[in-house]
């Protein structure tokens, strides 16, 4: 859980973020938007403030429980993303525009991503193309 320090108090707090969950196999009446904690990035990870999340045929079949790859409920759907990288790993520096592939957890506020799934974003290309992988 990420933690965030209250300037008035000075107190930790738990920093949420909103996130599409998918809470049972049963296709998308089974995905909830919830509150959850910022995911904490890992040695070595970039944490993305995501800005926009493209669909794919996986991310369907990943919520009726039918994709080779199948995660633990609950977790957080999306392969693409697109936004501004806010903790800097594997030469992603923190303000660069990005795409990127986590696989699992894109359609989220914020997501940690391997640095090898995460390439530049021209300013030339929106953050929705960007996700699109057009």
């Amino acid at each position: 859980m990420a933690l965030a320090c209250n300037a008035r108090t000075g107190m930790a707090t738990l920093t949420a973020m909103r996130a599409a969950v998918v809470t049972a196999f049963t296709g998308p009446d089974g995905v909830a938007v919830q509150d959850i904690p910022e995911p904490e990035p890992r040695p070595g990870e970039v944490l993305i403030d995501v800005h926009a999340a493209g669909v794919i045929f996986p991310d369907v079949l990943q919520t009726r429980g039918q994709y080779q790859l199948r995660p633990e409920l609950p977790f957080v759907l999306g392969w693409e993303v697109a936004g501004v990288v806010r903790h800097a790993a594997g030469g992603h520096p923190v303000g660069d525009r990005v795409a990127a592939m986590p696989v699992i957890g894109g359609f989220a506020q914020t997501v940690a991503v391997r640095p090898d799934w995460v390439f530049p974003l021209p300013d030339a290309v929106s953050f929705e193309a960007g996700a699109a992988c057009r």
